[in-house]
């Protein structure tokens, strides 16, 4: 295929995108009037320019052409039951019609964390917020108010929100040796970086040698289990456990971040694993599609949010546990039980075969990733099993990924821009073969191109 051919290929794809998206490309001109590029959510956003949507139902989205979309984004894994759960719209309702919040304490605060605290073993006692960012904030602060130290470890790639100690090396290094620190901006002010460190995810010796070298100056180590926004990256056996050994051993605390991950077991992936950490950052699923947060562990830690405390941490939020957040997740997770989250484990890994088997049939090396419903797709010979691989394929094909996701929304499925796919409860086996199926004609459409610009990716 010469050049002229492939730039055919692409220009079809986004032709087609434009004709049944007309609606959408005014709509961003208009807004470019009032925001920054037309957008306030950068992950929303994608080129030539994102679909508009109108309303959603169930696991469709509907945008403002009138075309139908199958949602695998599900705003980004927040959304396990869809749009518009009969019972979570009832909850919430109710709680706007008694005051949606009150500038008070209220029952449903209580029952929020009572519920959360009887799912997650290592959680004794929680305190609310308003997204992840927060969450994963205040666990840091916590963190070294208890250890009396500042220093925090996280990993390479790892996502843990918007706050600027959270911003370092959210993208990996895709060119170094070793693994330095660098933050996502550079606005954010440098000096972060004294009281960040980092290591790669999976390396017990890496993590070994960091809190050996640095021991009285690390409060804690935070994590993902899985490397969730590095592309569905899980541990290797034995890492999780390892890594909490490695904590106790040298007297740092052990945060996980769970605000994506707690959908894949009743506990999350620490009661899944068998691993207990000192702190939780929670967040999406547990606000029912309404924004907030949540971090809590063991209560002689969060001992020192109590205002009898004789120093205790300031934390407060105007709207920390506002009535229509804890209706409407206290019904999210009271309706998602172990039955309902089995059966949307299943339907994650049978769309994973899918995948696959739609990649061995056209002769297409990629890796499908994830884990229980959600679903990660790399344009890799190898599995990545931390974020620097992960990154080095984002970065090495992202023409690819663009229309690979632009021919998948002209196929009448929603999915994210770095090709991960979640799934919510209102699906069924009838969703999951049409994904697949788009997934298999998306692929057959682009396999020319991938042959003349990355012929490494086929077996033939």
């Amino acid at each position: 295929m010469n050049k002229c051919e492939l730039h055919s290929v692409g220009k079809h794809i986004e032709a087609k995108y434009r004709r049944r998206t007309a609606e959408s490309q005014k709509h961003i001109e208009a807004a470019q009037k009032w925001l920054p590029g037309g957008d306030t959510r950068r992950v929303s956003y994608y080129f030539p320019y994102p679909t508009f949507m109108h309303k959603g139902e169930g696991c469709y989205l509907f945008d403002c052409d009138g075309n139908k979309y199958l949602d695998l984004v599900n705003n980004y894994t927040s959304l396990i039951h869809g749009h518009a759960h009969p019972r979570v719209v009832e909850a919430a309702t109710v709680a706007i019609k008694n005051g949606m919040v009150l500038g008070a304490p209220v029952e449903l605060q209580y029952r929020h964390a009572e519920h959360l605290c009887s799912r997650i073993p290592s959680l004794e006692v929680v305190r609310y917020c308003n997204c992840g960012t927060e969450a994963t904030m205040f666990a840091m602060r916590t963190a070294r108010a208890y250890k009396g130290r500042h220093t925090i470890l996280k990993m390479d790639g790892g996502y843990h929100g918007g706050h600027e100690f959270a911003q370092v090396n959210i993208y990996a290094d895709t060119d170094a040796e070793s693994f330095p620190r660098v933050c996502a901006d550079p606005w954010i002010p440098p000096g972060v970086l004294n009281d960040i460190l980092v290591i790669p995810f999976n390396d017990l010796d890496a993590a070994e040698d960091v809190l050996k070298k640095n021991n009285e100056r690390i409060a804690a180590v935070m994590m993902e289990p899985c490397l969730g926004a590095a592309g569905g990256i899980n541990p290797k056996p034995g890492y999780l456990q390892g890594m909490r050994e490695l904590t106790r051993r040298y007297d740092v605390l052990l945060i996980y971040d769970e605000v994506m991950s707690f959908r894949y077991h009743t506990g999350g992936i620490q009661a899944a694993e068998g691993v207990q950490p000192d702190l939780t950052a929670l967040g999406k699923i547990i606000g029912g599609g309404i924004p907030v947060g949540a971090f809590g562990g063991r209560r002689e830690i969060m001992a020192l949010y109590d205002p009898t405390h004789p120093r205790p941490i300031f934390h407060s939020g105007t709207f920390s546990g506002n009535s229509i957040a804890m209706a409407a997740g206290l019904a999210t997770m009271e309706t998602y039980d172990e039955s309902a989250i089995e059966r949307l484990n299943r339907l994650g890994e049978r769309l994973a075969r899918g995948f696959k088997g739609a990649l061995n049939g056209l002769g297409i090396k990629a890796q499908v990733l994830g884990r229980g419903s959600t679903v990660n797709v790399h344009w890799l010979t190898e599995t990545p099993d931390n974020a620097k691989v992960t990154m080095q394929g984002y970065l090495s094909t992202s023409e690819l990924l663009r229309l690979f996701h632009l021919e998948m929304m002209n196929r009448g499925i929603y999915t994210a821009p770095r090709a991960l796919y979640v799934l919510s409860t209102p699906m069924a086996d009838k969703e999951i073969e049409t994904a697949i199926s788009a997934f298999k004609s998306t692929l057959s459409v682009l396999k020319p191109y991938i042959a003349d610009q990355f012929p490494r990716l086929l077996t033939d």
